[in-house]
Formats: structure tokens, C-alpha cells, sequence
């Protein structure tokens, strides 16, 4: 650690070079992924009928729960499932997964695929539940 602290002190350029970097990719990645909503957020657009939830989960995890009225479009269907998206164009598109760990990669694809309004639901399916919002299993 000290040997650590040494080199930091000794090349401070090239830290903070790094640093800056880093902080740079997180930037970059985060916009291209999408906007991040919160379970209240994504409520508040739920009611006002100004969203629509894309659960990009697979069948299993779709069918132990779900948050009413999600389209179950799993991550490897997006593409070929364009048309049922193109219904909703006046409305924003919000994808669910489980542990929020998926839904950038998701909106990466609905943006290859010209669908400009789309956003994740911050941690998931798992934070939904965690607030103890309700999930349906049919």
C-alpha cells in the first residue's frame, strides 16, 4: 500500500490522466444506456399513462413476477419485436430486468433500432419489490 501511495505521489500526472479516464467511461456509458428512472418516478409516469414497461427478463423470471402491464419482450427478442414498440412511440419506454444489471444493454439495442425514448428502471424487478410496490403472476 505504501509502495502504492508512492507511485500516486511520484507520477501524479499519469493518476490523475487515469483517473480522469475512468470517470470519463462511466460518463459515456451511463448516456448511452439510457436514462435511469426510479420506482417512484416510473409509478408517477404509470399513472399519468405516459410509459410503457418493457420487462426484458426471460419466461421463468417473468412468470414469478411481474409489474402490471409489462410487455414481456426478453433481451434476445427485442429486435425481431420492433413493430409492437412502434405503438407506443408517443410514449416512454421503460425497460425492467432483474437487478437493473441488463436494462442498459437493452436500451443500447431499442436505440440501435430507432427507438429514441428509452429508460431503466433503477435496480430492477428487485427494487420494485424491495419498495414493496406490487408485482402480478399472471
Amino acid at each position: 500500500m505504501d509502495r502504492f501511495l508512492e507511485f500516486i505521489v511520484n507520477h501524479w500526472e499519469l493518476s490523475t490522466t487515469f483517473l480522469a479516464l475512468i470517470v470519463a467511461l462511466i460518463i459515456v456509458e451511463k448516456k448511452r444506456a439510457g436514462a435511469t428512472l426510479s420506482p417512484q418516478q416510473v409509478t408517477f409516469m404509470l399513472n399519468k399513462d405516459a410509459a410503457v414497461l418493457v420487462d426484458v427478463r426471460e419466461k421463468k423470471d417473468f412468470s414469478e413476477g411481474h409489474i402490471k402491464g409489462s410487455l414481456h419482450m426478453p433481451m434476445s427478442t427485442l429486435k425481431e419485436r420492433k413493430a409492437e414498440l412502434d405503438k407506443h412511440k408517443d410514449k416512454q419506454i421503460i425497460v425492467v430486468d432483474k437487478m437493473g444489471q441488463h436494462s442498459g444493454m437493452a436500451c443500447k439495442t431499442l436505440k440501435e433500432i430507432g427507438v429514441e425514448n428509452a429508460a431503466r428502471l433503477s435496480g430492477g424487478i428487485a427494487e420494485w419489490r424491495g419498495q414493496n410496490l406490487p408485482v402480478a403472476k399472471k
